[in-house]
């Protein structure tokens, strides 16, 4: 088990502010940011996963349950023909994102946007997030990470030329959110609305 690095300013604060409580008004007042800290170790939480070594899969990209898993893509789509599935991502589960395959980069944009909720579904183009296109042969898949009004910031640490592994760790939303996965429209969806999915290990098509 890791500790997202992400995570580690919000966890250090916490203890250190635990630290003064501690020292000018004792431990009943250091307790609750003690809480706090242990939150935050729980929220950035990294835990290893198996990837599935099968060719041809697409990865769920974040722990999650599944939203949308369908033809017609949602409103603020990338331009072309796509097959959708989004993923809502609750305070309670990992918020470090995979890639869904492998592949090279080719297009990463940051869009700045509301603070909606993300279970919206107009809060998949409306809100803050961070697009990433990967080539795998001929076929390019997006993966968009979007966060909701309980968190306003994504982390995004590919670049546009990276060579990636699928299931390798690429990012994290900080405090609830959505992922948006765009494939081309002749892939199979293998969940549907309802499905628990895992980083990494659940296959989406």
């Amino acid at each position: 088990m890791f500790i997202d690095r992400a995570g580690l300013p919000f966890i250090a604060g916490a203890l250190a502010l635990a630290l003064l409580a501690l020292w000018f008004g004792g431990r009943w007042w250091a307790l609750p940011l003690v809480v706090l800290a242990a939150c935050f170790v729980f929220f950035f939480r990294d835990p290893n996963r198996t990837i599935p070594a099968a060719p041809g899969l697409v990865g769920s990209p974040g722990d999650g349950r599944v939203m949308i898993a369908g033809d017609a893509p949602g409103p603020g789509a990338p331009a072309g023909e796509w097959r959708q599935i989004s993923l809502f991502l609750s305070p309670m589960d990992v918020h470090v994102n995979r890639t869904p395959v492998e592949g090279r980069v080719t297009h990463i944009e940051y869009h700045p946007g509301e603070w909606l909720p993300a279970y919206r579904i107009e809060a998949g183009h409306l809100n803050e997030w961070s697009e990433t296109w990967v080539v795998r042969g001929s076929r390019t898949i997006v993966c968009r990470q979007i966060v909701g009004m309980q968190d306003r910031r994504v982390v995004n640490r590919l670049s546009v030329g990276d060579e990636v592994a699928r299931g390798q760790r690429y990012g994290v939303m900080k405090f609830g959110s959505r992922i948006d996965l765009y494939v081309p429209p002749d892939f199979i969806i293998t969940v549907k609305p309802g499905d628990k999915v895992v980083a990494g290990e659940s296959v989406l098509a």
